[in-house]
């Protein structure tokens, strides 16, 4: 039986960009930076509250990254998804999805990362 989740890895064309949009867009942490003994390009992101990490890889002499739509995403919890958003559009990325209602009665919306992964942002329902 596994003890817990440790990161997520997530394949890139642009590691550099895709760091950047992660730190600039949502704030999250370069933990550390280097190349893997196959020689995957790696950088590993903390993400506030969670002890799991995002694993960005660059493989060299591969195919290109082509994320189909609706792959998959990551999700990550904002307290207050109008005024984060409006931060996110004076950054230069705007909302591409929502704000939408949910079900639970918070609101959901999506930004696009580089190589075209979604990035689900949830507001939760105030209790």
């Amino acid at each position: 039986m596994v003890k817990k989740l440790l990161h997520t890895r997530m394949r890139v064309n642009d590691i550099d960009r895709t760091v950047k949009f992660y730190q600039d867009a949502l704030g999250l942490k370069l933990a550390r930076r280097h190349i893997s003994p196959r020689g995957a390009q790696l950088a590993f992101l903390q993400t506030p509250n969670s002890a799991e990490e995002i694993e960005i890889c660059q493989l060299a002499n591969s195919p290109a990254v082509q994320v189909q739509p609706d792959l998959m995403h990551l999700a990550f919890e904002v307290d207050d998804l109008a005024a984060f958003a409006a931060e996110l559009a004076k950054k230069g990325f705007p909302l591409s999805d929502g704000p939408t209602p949910s079900g639970s009665g918070g609101v959901i919306a999506f930004i696009d990362a580089p190589e075209g992964y979604e990035v689900e942002l949830i507001q939760r329902a105030q209790a």
